[in-house]
């Protein structure tokens, strides 16, 4: 417990109205000259971060519950990745990895492909971005495979490239106005859909939402012989933060292999530790043929990893790179968040994990307007409704939470229609856990008088 004369410092302190007059001024600069394309939540200005807390310009202390969406998994500012990324930039900032050599960048993709299978089984690509790292899985399918057409699923978010945008199937407001998208992609439910989630046999949908695929699609407009790929995020992130059952992979892997399509994991947002496992197919027991990393593989820094079976990254010098991918301070950084990660952060998010859905469970009996609670390790999600006996949607009301967590000190997000998401730093405390979801409790118990 971290104290300053008999006040907590790991703890939300809020002494000016929100936003302050410093980030009133920083907001009206930031609405004169940048891409009015960006979305953000309330008007959060950060002026530093350690650990799980974060300080805005005014001098107001927060509890980060978001890790800048998924990202800083070691948490703001960590002593051994700032220590790393200072080392690396002393000795030499860049010098592209796709024309030349340099030691950290081999030593970390080994390093990855070790956690992905046994030597050899597996090579490495660095982008700089989740997106870019979805951008070389599409490219490196097609390649491959020769085939052009793949299937995705709705409520899926890969990414705003023109490539990853075509896979996404997560909000109209992504996708409208930049048609004509990628040709051949086809998307369909992804399990445990909200439309059955409540349902008595939900266990039916799960395989109705794979079976489409041979008993429909296959028969009428997709041949199975053109599709390249299906993508897949293990747990949807910004669909709702939706965690499928063992079921639904075991048929989606049995139908690609039967058709030899390839199974590609989008591990973006729910990799590198997040759900208490380092890759969270692993929960599964799946065995993609390639798989995307970012947000939290280098704790902040901009990297992304695209992890591939040999036997499918075959493609020739040129086929496909990147100036700045695997830059040698990102994977420095990288280096640090993974030594970081198993030494301690994968196993504490499974424990702090579970002990917070444990709490959270009873939601949905003490709250009506709380329908669901799910997630694995420290990406858990609460499904916001207007009622419990009817399950409707209540987008506003979960703005509402997240409106007043913020005025009080505690900075989550939304993800897809109704649902808050919690995706704290992988560092966060037992007892900031708690402060948290006590937080959240009067929110919403002050929400359904």
């Amino acid at each position: 417990m971290s104290q300053t004369s008999g006040v907590r410092t790991d703890l939300p302190h809020i002494m000016t109205s929100l936003p302050g007059p410093k980030a009133q001024q920083v907001i009206a600069r930031d609405n004169g000259v940048v891409s009015p394309s960006y979305t953000r939540s309330y008007p959060f200005v950060i002026a530093r971060g350690e650990g799980a807390v974060v300080h805005d310009v005014d001098g107001n202390r927060f509890l980060d519950m978001n890790a800048g969406i998924a990202v800083v998994a070691t948490g703001h500012c960590h002593p051994k990745v700032v220590e790393a990324i200072r080392r690396q930039a002393g000795e030499f900032i860049h010098m592209s990895g796709t024309d030349f050599y340099y030691e950290n960048m081999v030593g970390f993709a080994e390093k990855l492909a070790m956690l992905a299978g046994p030597p050899g089984s597996h090579r490495v690509y660095f982008g700089n971005s989740g997106a870019e790292a979805i951008e070389a899985a599409l490219k490196l399918a097609r390649y491959h495979t020769g085939r052009d057409k793949v299937v995705a699923f709705l409520g899926a978010f890969h990414g705003r490239t023109m490539g990853a945008l075509s896979l996404t199937g997560s909000k109209t407001a992504q996708r409208q106005g930049f048609a004509p998208l990628l040709g051949g992609v086809t998307h369909i439910p992804y399990a445990y859909c909200y439309r059955c989630s409540y349902s008595k046999r939900p266990e039916t949908c799960n395989v109705e939402c794979v079976k489409v695929l041979e008993e429909t699609l296959f028969t009428t407009i997709l041949p199975a012989n053109e599709v390249a790929a299906i993508f897949v995020e293990p747990v949807q992130g910004e669909g709702g933060y939706v965690v499928p059952p063992q079921q639904f992979f075991d048929e989606l892997q049995a139908v690609a292999r039967r058709h030899g399509i390839l199974l590609v994991c989008d591990e973006v947002q729910s990799g590198m530790g997040r759900t208490g496992k380092m890759f969270a197919h692993q929960h599964f027991r799946a065995d993609p043929d390639i798989f995307a990393l970012a947000k939290g593989i280098a704790s902040g820094m901009p990297l992304g990893a695209t992890i591939a079976k040999t036997e499918f990254m075959q493609w020739k010098p040129g086929a496909h790179a990147s100036t700045f991918g695997g830059n040698p301070v990102s994977i420095a950084a990288g280096m640090a968040t993974l030594e970081l990660l198993e030494q301690e952060l994968v196993d504490h998010a499974a424990v702090l994990g579970a002990r917070m859905k444990d709490r959270m469970a009873a939601w949905p009996a003490k709250f009506p307007i709380v329908g669901d609670v799910r997630g694995l390790g420290l990406m858990l999600g609460v499904e916001i409704v207007k009622d419990r006996s009817t399950k409707e949607r209540a987008p506003k009301l979960r703005d509402a939470i997240v409106d007043a967590a913020f005025a009080r000190g505690v900075l989550i997000l939304g993800a897809g229609q109704n649902t808050i998401r919690l995706s704290p730093p992988l560092v966060l405390s037992a007892d900031q856990a708690d402060y948290a979801l006590t937080t959240l409790e009067e929110i919403i118990a002050g929400l359904c008088r």
